[in-house]
């Protein structure tokens, strides 16, 4: 079985995805969302890569330094062993700032013996669609590309090996240690061992310290962690964005078409990602996602999107990459997302639930609670005068559009929360008034979106069908999970859509057909709402089985094969991880510990 066997290296700028055996195969520079520099990951002979070259007596492990975003690879033969040690660096400077450029350390421990490896360095610029040329220049290598248009587009590769030994892929003998230093921009200060050691140093501690400020369980606190340390990777440092994943065009179904760019960020998962770090401590992430929702709405005018480019772009125009094969061959590789175009209701209850949250524990300044107070009215207007219109969901259907139970369910959300809010501010007129808009709400959910032959909530108010996303309503308080109509919707959302102990999202037929692979986020979903309602033995089992399909270093994707178990689609995904949290930590008290510092 092939699986999405990757380790994850990243800085809150950019990140690089590295695979068991210690290849870089996909990394995008300088930020997240550029054009990738190695991208083997969706097409093997173009895409390009750089990996370590061993012979097959060597084993090869991977593992993460405990509490850090940095990776190690072992290598070990009778001939020697050394260690491949990537990161990027992260770390607070002297005027409180953050250090994070785009680059990547490739620090080769030595541990014993003679150890002999060959460097491939493989590098592809802009989606593998420029030529390049490799320059030695001294200590470093320069790689260009030969396009005029992009005569600029150029890496940096600094290294203790020899740059020829680099570049003819020659076999060496390691006898100490070395490092390779992948960068964007040409370094001003010299590069040697102890630079790498420092810069080492300096983001194995800011990993520590921000870890050590979550809240501590008495189980599964590594996987809270790990999933906790991918959350921060995706938060992007320049606006406070959090993206949906790292990638793009990773597959839901393997040979199948529902490939997307997921480098954006979305307003409901980023919303439910800030939702689950408030939770576990992490404040600062939080009030810069506001602020970057404040940058995108820069006036009381402003209309809503459902996503948005890492630094508030509205535009993200898709388009394929048709000269790569795909992830085993699944094409279409896609950049950009048409998504950007569509209406989804639901959006609006998760962004309002966060900025209830923002007002409810720690409000800035007068200034900042007055501006935050007009995106509030201008997003109960929106809601307001749309949530009795069919939208595309929180699957984003591509066809046309419906009265989805929970869109309608989320639009709720926004309005009760606003209410919450104004009542908070005092301002008594606006929450009498808003009350009134949510209670409508709910009555006309109520009275459509409820089947009493099925004893269940449907997934529209036109269909028969159910949906995973209603497992979520007693989570946003729509409904008690002690009413028996949610006992009910949980057990019938069970019966039609848990497989092979999996969860679709659905399994009625969609504009590309009927879905194929589990998508994981809605399994944490049944876990949790199993666990409201008091199956929690049963739940537990789900959970625990549901952890063991992580990869070999804890991660997981978008979706899950139903019969493999292998991992699909984008990857990682904070959706994925940010159930994990939130199941995780129904299962395990919290422990009592003292955070009066704060990294």
């Amino acid at each position: 079985m092939n699986n999405l066997n990757y380790g994850v290296i990243g800085n809150c700028r950019s990140a690089a995805l590295i695979s068991e055996t210690g290849s870089i195969e996909w990394c995008c520079l300088p930020d997240f969302d550029s054009p990738s520099v190695f991208a083997r990951l969706l097409d093997k002979n173009k895409g390009g890569y750089f990996g370590i070259r061993v012979d097959d007596s060597y084993s090869i492990s991977q593992r993460y330094f405990h509490g850090t975003n940095i990776l190690c690879t072992r290598f070990e033969a009778v001939e020697g062993i050394f260690e491949m040690i990537d990161f990027m660096p992260r770390y607070k400077t002297n005027n409180d700032r953050f250090y994070a450029p785009a680059e990547i350390y490739r620090y080769i421990h030595y541990i014993s013996g003679a150890p002999s490896l060959a460097v491939e360095y493989f590098p592809a610029l802009n989606y593998a669609r420029e030529t390049v040329t490799h320059e030695a220049e001294g200590t470093h290598i320069h790689i260009r590309t030969s396009s005029v248009q992009n005569s600029n587009d150029c890496i940096y590769l600094y290294s203790s090996l020899d740059i020829h030994d680099i570049l003819l892929s020659n076999k060496v003998v390691i006898r100490s240690n070395q490092f390779m230093l992948l960068s964007y921009n040409q370094k001003l200060i010299n590069i040697d061992i102890s630079r790498v050691r420092l810069e080492y140093q300096r983001t194995k501690v800011y990993w520590l310290n921000w870890v050590n400020y979550s809240k501590k369980f008495d189980r599964y606190n590594e996987e809270i962690n790990r999933s906790l340390l991918v959350l921060k990777i995706m938060s992007f440092q320049g606006s406070g964005a959090v993206l949906a994943a790292l990638t793009t065009s990773l597959p839901e179904t393997i040979g199948e078409v529902r490939n997307w760019d997921y480098r954006f960020c979305w307003l409901r998962d980023a919303s439910m990602s800030i939702d689950t770090l408030l939770k576990m401590g992490h404040f600062s992430a939080a009030q810069g996602f506001l602020t970057y929702i404040k940058g995108i709405l820069k006036s009381k005018h402003d209309t809503f999107q459902i996503m948005y480019g890492i630094r508030g772009e509205r535009q993200l125009t898709e388009e394929s990459l048709d000269h790569l094969a795909g992830y085993e061959n699944s094409s279409p590789v896609r950049i950009g997302n048409a998504a950007y175009h569509q209406r989804q209701n639901d959006v609006f209850g998760y962004l309002l639930n966060v900025i209830y949250k923002y007002y409810k524990y720690f409000p800035g300044t007068l200034d900042e609670i007055e501006d935050m107070w007009e995106i509030v009215g201008n997003i109960v207007y929106t809601v307001s005068q749309n949530w009795q219109e069919p939208d595309k969901g929180i699957w984003e259907i591509r066809n046309d559009g419906k009265h989805f139970v929970f869109s309608k369910v989320m639009c709720w959300v926004a309005i009760d929360r606003a209410t919450k809010i104004a009542t908070l501010l005092n301002k008594a007129r606006h929450a009498t008034k808003w009350r009134v808009i949510a209670n409508q709400i709910k009555e006309d959910v109520f009275a459509n979106g409820w089947n009493s032959e099925l004893n269940s909530f449907t997934q529209t108010y036109c269909n028969t069908d159910v949906d995973a996303s209603l497992l979520l309503l007693a989570e946003y308080g729509f409904i008690s999970a002690s009413d028996p109509r949610y006992v009910g919707t949980v057990i019938a959302v069970k019966q039609q859509l848990f497989y092979k102990g999996l969860m679709y999202r659905y399994i009625n037929a969609d504009d590309f057909g009927l879905p194929s692979s589990s998508f994981t986020i809605c399994t944490f979903w049944l876990i949790q709402a199993m666990h409201r309602i008091g199956l929690k033995d049963e739940a537990q089992s789900i959970f625990d089985n549901l952890l063991s399909y992580s990869n070999h270093v804890g991660l997981f994707s978008e979706d899950i094969d139903f019969d493999s178990k292998r991992l699909l689609g984008n990857f990682p995904q904070a959706y994925s991880h940010l159930a994990l949290i939130n199941t995780a930590t129904m299962f395990s008290p919290e422990k009592f510990q003292s955070r009066f510092i704060k990294p």
